[in-house]
């Protein structure tokens, strides 16, 4: 274990001096220490950054006697409330060295550092020094593990290490341990396994308090599984726990997203009986599910409501406003709900940004949102990849090519780092204007630096050479794709039909259909629709009325489109009419 610990650690943890202002060449053991006696000292008011703490270290570990223990304790909390994480492990290694003891709070800060720098298997490496230094093991020790187990993912390996401390009684978990394990179980849609934790909870000597139940209670919310939810909160009440605000949240926040607002009214009036008054995290709730559904005219009212009530509208509350502007079409008056909050003295982010970024992209005026690019940075705010991926499809989309290749030069130089998403549009952008060489070279060098890359990815690739005629290329990606272990999904094979289709090559995209039906990709309302928009194309109508019966078996009927292509086939040719009986019983258009 000893050689685990020294490996791992040193793997990831740079000598202190390669970091920070030490003077550990002159610093001599504990031992022999001497110094002033009695310095009184405040962790509080002398450590305003990293500076300050190393130099306060430096003093505290020349005094003689030694600072007590809780004073190290508190320079290290410190340190990890101002995200100084690779610096309290450092500081830890000096006292380990200088033979300095330490405490199981010392221990539990390290611990929580590794894991909030997602290195618990470090973290785990210093266990051994619980056991060398005469320290017990503590629930809150293992419970840091467990967080950062599940904040690293390691789900599996969270609930054996939770399972093993019961099973081994190795320690008593309280309601924080049960409370992590069922929090970090219901993100990530456990919901099962978060309800039988207080099962058996409740068979046991900890009893669940209101956090562990509005635990449950959100991840039924999540679930959208309302009467669950519901029926939790009837146990809290005959169990005499009487819900909190964070309970009501959950519950109007599931009943928003399922739209049921008569429901939203009565919480609403059963909250204002108990004394609980809506925060403005409920209002933040509603106006988002108004504005999300619409009804942005309500959405107004419940902020002038809750502006009445004395609970100021926050950050979130104008985003929420905005985006609800922007998804009914109407930017201009996203810009005025953005214009006010500065007014009120409420500095945007970069999601304030985002939303009006796309709102202006979305009705192509993409000047303004080139403008507000500007301002990001300006106002000391860095554009996310999302920000540039929306600007440089608001660019292909009105043609401005040139644009949209600066921005995308500027993202590779100086970031934020392109995606897998912002590759895509600037390849699609390119197989738009005709700009084939470009875009293949592109997706060429992409290939050759093995960028993470999805079926997505490919099929806009493969759509943009079947569109530019380039058909015998797109076919040589789409084989490619079995080579690279990546199985093509419906709306690929419906894109290699649709080129077939429109090229009359119609022997050849039967048999893609019949390759995709043998992989077992089912072919979807697309793919009939394609396929009776090429028979229609090229005047195959028995074909077509073969091919109806079967779209018309499945379940499937015709999209706009067809519809449109089929009416405009009829007016040139009257009889076809007469050769598909079936469409006047199985599909209506």
């Amino acid at each position: 274990m000893r050689r685990i610990l020294v490996s791992k650690s040193n793997a990831i943890i740079p000598s202190i001096s390669s970091f920070y202002i030490l003077r550990s060449s002159s610093i001599r053991p504990y031992s022999s220490l001497k110094g002033k006696v009695g310095v009184r000292i405040n962790v509080e008011n002398e450590v305003k950054c990293l500076d300050d703490a190393v130099n306060l270290f430096n003093r505290m570990v020349r005094m003689k006697p030694l600072p007590s223990l809780p004073v190290f304790c508190k320079l290290l909390k410190t340190m990890i409330n101002m995200k100084h994480y690779y610096a309290v492990i450092s500081l830890f290694r000096e006292m380990r060295k200088l033979d300095i003891p330490i405490s199981e709070f010392i221990l539990s800060n390290v611990i929580n550092s590794y894991c909030l720098m997602h290195r618990v298997d470090c973290a785990f490496s210093l266990l051994p020094i619980h056991l060398k230094s005469g320290i017990p093991f503590d629930v809150v020790t293992f419970t840091t593990l467990i967080r950062g187990l599940f904040a690293e993912n390691k789900v599996t390996d969270a609930v054996v290490l939770f399972k093993n401390l019961v099973r081994e009684k190795i320690c008593e978990p309280n309601e924080i341990m049960y409370g992590t394990v069922m929090n970090g179980l219901s993100k990530r849609g456990h919901t099962e396994k978060t309800l039988s934790l207080l099962r058996l909870m409740e068979q046991g000597n900890t009893k669940p308090d209101i956090y562990i139940y509005n635990v449950v209670i959100d991840a039924f919310c999540k679930d959208r599984n309302l009467d669950a939810a519901i029926s939790i909160l009837n146990e809290m009440k005959q169990k005499g726990i009487p819900p909190d605000i964070v309970t009501y949240n959950s519950l109007i926040d599931g009943l928003c997203k399922l739209g049921q607002w008569e429901k939203v009214k009565t919480l609403f009036s059963e909250m204002v009986n108990l004394n609980i008054y809506p925060d403005v995290h409920t209002f933040n709730i509603l106006i988002d599910g108004l504005c999300k559904e619409g009804i942005v005219e309500d959405a107004e009212e419940v902020m002038k409501h809750m502006v009445g009530k004395g609970v100021e509208p926050d950050i979130i509350t104008y985003n929420v406003m905005m985006d609800g502007y922007c998804l009914r079409g109407q930017v201009d008056r996203a810009r005025r709900v953005f214009d006010i909050m500065i007014d009120k003295c409420i500095e945007p982010d970069i999601f304030s940004y985002n939303i009006l970024i796309n709102g202006y992209c979305k009705k192509k005026e993409v000047a303004q949102a080139m403008q507000l690019l500007g301002e990001i940075s300006q106002k000391g705010l860095k554009p996310e990849t999302v920000t540039c991926n929306t600007i440089l499809h608001g660019l292909f989309e009105v043609g401005g090519i040139g644009d949209a290749k600066r921005v995308y030069a500027e993202m590779l130089s100086v970031g934020p780092k392109p995606n897998i998403y912002t590759h895509s549009i600037v390849i699609d952008g390119y197989f738009r204007y005709g700009l084939v060489e470009e875009a293949m070279s592109l997706f060429n060098k992409l290939e050759r630096k093995r960028e993470n890359t999805d079926i997505a990815f490919y099929t806009v690739v493969i759509n943009g050479l079947c569109k530019n005629g380039k058909l015998d290329e797109a076919q040589s990606v789409f084989e490619k794709l079995s080579l690279i272990g990546l199985p093509p999904n419906v709306r690929t094979y419906n894109t290699m039909i649709t080129g077939f289709c429109r090229q009359g090559l119609l022997d050849e995209a039967k048999s893609m259909l019949r390759k995709m039906k043998k992989n077992s990709c089912l072919p979807d309302n697309v793919t009939y629709n394609v396929f009776v928009q090429g028979f229609l194309r090229w005047s195959k109508f028995s074909e077509m009325r073969t091919f109806m019966v079967e779209m018309a078996d499945r379940g499937f009927s015709f999209d706009a489109s067809t519809a449109g292509f089929l009416v405009n086939v009829v007016r040139e040719n009257p009889s076809v009419l007469d050769m598909i009986p079936e469409l006047h019983s199985k599909n209506k258009y």
